[in-house]
């Protein structure tokens, strides 16, 4: 029998405010660089990050994927796409890709105001090789110069000391290139307390993540993380950021604790794969919350760091831990088992009932190889696991009808499962 949506639980409160004033400030240091040159200003992939580093520089980053991200939800991703499509980029490239292209070209930001020809656009690349292209683009473009972190593949379950070395050299390379483009010492001891920002600010975030294994989860570990991303990828090694989480888990703590689920009934609990349609993302939600399904735990949420499992950054060993970071703590540097085991240890430890898997069209190497996964938590597993196609930043890629008939199918046979369970439970 269909749900009814009842007591939808969105955002409004401190978490909310707190998130939009942060990021906020962070878009005012953008559009302060871009008019006065300081702050010095570093591009970065929000994977496998080394913002840390900009710290011994009082560097701010800029994150192309965070303003394509903001383009989307804003339903102003669409004319910069086009405009990149215009110049050549094919229909099936990166749609994050074009519409950061496309920004640059048309003059676009989130909030209004300007992005700063950034003082070095370092690619971090890990785990897709788009990001390569991408950055060279954006150098040729904005005329900036570019430097390549070359961050190996996760071959194993650990990263071996010559691939830990190996970025650590390129790490010490950057500084010395931030050096010469900035004319500022690097600050060991700015770093140091960066790196120990970060650890408090992934304990406090491993903490929030952990709160979701209760029933009901206090927060929706999809949907509302995104509220607490963005804080964790530009303020994760200042004071700040520490601050914000440390206010966050003491809400959501106090709402675990008088047992407040995101729903007065919270029926099914989901493990997501894979990022949400952000043209369409209160859309994509409702048809969840209409049937009262919390996700309480997502890979998305890991892209810019796996720490529920338990890694920290160390200040005593800075260089190290930051590349530690960069190989093997973020889900797109990961090869297709170890992504099956992290989501076997979601379903089982936190105690989900199905597994969603969103593959994003214009994204072919992070989503190439999930109907195998499809496959191997349905039929290997005995998961239900619910498989639809959209885009994260293409609205053209968005079927509403056709997505809400495959979400409602799915959560109708789940129904079916759980009072058939129910029934035989009581004979």
């Amino acid at each position: 029998m269909e749900k009814t949506m009842t007591n939808k639980k969105e955002y409004r409160g401190s978490i909310h405010q707190r998130q939009k004033d942060l990021m906020l400030a962070w878009y005012e240091q953008l559009d302060q660089a871009a008019n006065t040159g300081s702050p010095a200003t570093v591009s970065m992939m929000i994977s496998g990050n080394c913002v840390e580093l900009l710290e011994g520089f009082g560097s701010v980053p800029i994150y192309p994927e965070v303003n394509a991200l903001q383009l989307a939800i804003r339903h102003q991703s669409l004319d910069p796409i086009l405009a990149a499509e215009d110049l050549g980029y094919a229909a099936d490239n990166c749609a994050y890709v074009k519409a950061d292209i496309g920004c640059i070209l048309k003059g676009i930001t989130p909030t209004g105001g300007k992005l700063p020809t950034p003082t070095l656009i370092l690619c971090n690349f890990v785990g897709c090789n788009t990001y390569l292209k991408w950055f060279e683009h954006l150098a040729k473009l904005q005329q900036a110069p570019l430097y390549v972190i070359d961050v190996p593949f996760m071959r194993a379950d650990e990263p071996s000391r010559s691939d830990v070395e190996y970025v650590v050299k390129q790490l010490q390379e950057t500084v010395e290139k931030l050096e010469q483009l900035t004319g500022r010492k690097f600050d060991h001891d700015r770093f140091r307390q960066a790196v120990e920002c970060s650890s408090r600010t992934e304990e406090l975030w491993s903490r929030i993540k952990h709160l979701a294994r209760r029933s009901p989860s206090p927060f929706d570990a999809y949907f509302d993380a995104i509220t607490l991303m963005g804080p964790l990828y530009v303020y994760r090694a200042r004071p700040e950021g520490v601050e914000f989480f440390e206010a966050a888990l003491a809400e959501l703590q106090e709402s675990a604790d008088a047992h407040k689920g995101v729903y007065e009934q919270e029926h099914f609990r989901l493990v997501m794969e894979g990022p949400p349609p952000y043209p369409y993302f209160r859309t994509f939600r409702d048809m969840f919350a209409k049937w009262q399904a919390c996700a309480v735990a997502s890979t998305y949420s890991t892209v810019g760091g796996l720490w529920e499992f338990g890694f920290r950054h160390d200040p005593d060993n800075p260089f190290e831990s930051v590349a530690m970071h960069m190989i093997a703590q973020n889900v797109t540097n990961r090869n297709f088992l170890q992504r099956y085991e992290q989501i076997r240890r979601y379903v089982e430890e936190w105690n989900a009932d199905g597994v969603i898997i969103h593959f994003v069209k214009s994204c072919r190497l992070f989503s190439a190889g999930q109907g195998d996964m499809r496959d191997y938590f349905t039929k290997q597993l005995g998961v239900p696991t619910l498989y639809i196609e959209s885009d994260l930043e293409d609205p053209r890629y968005f079927a509403e009808a056709q997505t809400r008939n495959r979400i409602d199918a799915f959560f109708e046979a789940l129904e079916h499962s759980k009072t058939t369970a129910s029934i035989r439970g009581r004979a």
